[in-house]
């Protein structure tokens, strides 16, 4: 019942958050919202397993994923901050703050992935699933997966429309999720 009760408030949060790409089902945050949404049900599926049998192999396996978790998401969104200029935002509602740069940024992890916060979440997901394995935690780690790959080709559609050429140039450069692999 307390997860129940956590899954709603938290839910609350993100449709807030989400509130202006829930009105947009072709968006980019409109799947990222469901994404968000799996990876919390599976967090809190899991979390009685959180700290149990901490020296097992998949625990070892879900805390190594959700250490490199950290790392796409700070780069990432570090570099954003920085290199977002006042007064020089995209104008899309549905953009979350940090999104609305009207720059194409390529360096720093941005050189080897497109979407590090997207990869961020993607082993969010994984380490997630592995503190307890399970069929139900299976599919939403799936339905995660499957939200933040959709998430991201919709955003790289969006990008080719802002940025034009330049971000198609920069997309045969550099792979989605994880450098030199996918």
């Amino acid at each position: 019942m307390p997860q129940l009760i956590i899954f709603v408030i938290a839910s609350a949060g993100i449709v807030y958050v989400s509130r202006a790409s829930l009105r947009q089902p072709r968006a980019h945050g409109f799947y990222r919202f469901w994404a968000w949404e799996a990876i919390l049900a599976l967090v809190l599926l899991n979390a009685p397993a959180w700290f149990r049998d901490p020296f097992s192999w998949h625990q070892i396996i879900a805390w190594t994923l959700l250490v490199i978790a950290i790392i796409p998401l700070v780069l990432g969104v570090r570099l954003l901050r920085q290199t977002r200029q006042a007064g020089k935002e995209r104008p899309d509602a549905a953009l979350l703050g940090f999104e609305r740069t009207a720059e194409l940024v390529t360096a720093g992890v941005y050189r080897y992935i497109r979407h590090p916060m997207y990869s961020s979440l993607l082993f969010l997901a994984l380490g997630a699933f592995f503190k307890a394995l399970s069929w139900p935690g299976a599919a939403l780690a799936l339905a995660a997966t499957g939200f933040l790959a959709a998430t991201a080709k919709i955003e790289e559609r969006e990008n080719i429309r802002f940025f034009g050429p330049d971000y198609e140039a920069y997309m045969a450069q550099t792979k989605r999720f994880v450098p030199f692999v996918f």
